[in-house]
């Protein structure tokens, strides 16, 4: 169903993350929906839906908005950042690397690493006067700014071992990510059922940082393929979502069933349980 309809009908504040990328409004081409409308009519049915999750998202809870755009319009995904912010805090900006290129000699004596590296997926910009888009934002907007995070549950270990034993606040080998994210896409040979996903492990990384012990509920109202489910289903946390298109709705179902048959008897992944609640006021 529409987002609209079905946000309507969870109660308020019972969402604890919501993970989503909407339609860019760049002419993506999309199954069952154009994504060539009016820019300010895009923005404000938005802003709609932005009003909706912030009703349905717990006070301490953590939205991720994952924005794209294209190189001839940079400004577009902090116009739809902007509308988010008339309800809510920015209270992080991840960086999302898709592709990145280290050249061997900017590094100095950094270990492991012995020549060039250019890693990831990115789609080839055809202009003189703009670079191919390798990354894209994840806005993390919250109702107060100061939500509690899981960092080290993304964390990667210390370059430098002695940090470990140097800082009296360190516990373990283990240190906070940051806001830039590298997460290439996996490369498949056959064609996309869907032409903008985002990798599992975008969603399964934001749910991990908001911290899986407190996320009663995870929702993605543009559910697509159900790529945010797939990862709620790997980190044992109850799914909602919402898509308009039924191709879609398809893929999403025979991909859960999938996950479950591969994944069932490890203990990790169980049928994520709501109750789907009335209508509010």
């Amino acid at each position: 169903m529409d987002c609209v309809e079905g946000l309507a009908r969870l109660n308020a504040e019972t969402v604890s993350v919501v993970v989503t990328s909407p339609p860019y409004n760049i002419g993506i081409p999309y199954h069952g929906y154009d994504d060539r409308r009016d820019d300010n009519e895009f923005l404000d049915w938005l802003e709609k839906i932005a009003v909706e999750c912030r009703r349905v998202l717990s006070a301490d809870g953590s939205f991720f908005l994952n924005v794209g755009g294209k190189p001839s319009d940079a400004g577009w995904p902090l116009q739809i950042a902007e509308r988010f912010l008339r309800h809510f805090v920015l209270q992080n900006t991840i960086i999302w690397v898709k592709s990145i290129a280290i050249q061997r000699e900017d590094v100095g004596s950094y270990p492991g690493l012995s020549g060039d590296v250019a890693v990831g997926h990115f789609k080839p910009v055809n202009s003189e006067a703009f670079t191919n888009g390798c990354f894209e934002y994840v806005f993390h907007f919250t109702k107060n700014g100061k939500v509690p995070l899981d960092k080290l549950a993304v964390g990667v270990p210390y370059q430098d071992k002695s940090n470990v034993s140097r800082w009296k606040s360190v516990k373990t080998d283990r240190r906070d990510r940051g806001n830039t994210w590298f997460i290439p896409y996996e490369t498949i040979q056959e064609q996309r059922p869907h032409p903008s996903v985002f990798p599992v492990k975008l969603p399964e990384m934001c749910i991990k940082l908001h911290g899986i012990s407190r996320t009663k509920l995870v929702l993605d109202p543009f559910m697509g393929i159900g790529t945010t489910a797939i990862a709620a289903r790997r980190l044992s946390v109850p799914f909602v979502g919402f898509e308009i298109d039924e191709v879609y709705v398809q893929e999403a179902e025979e991909w859960l069933a999938r996950e479950g048959t591969q994944n069932g008897g490890n203990g990790r992944i169980h049928q994520p349980r709501f109750q789907r609640t009335p209508s509010v006021a």
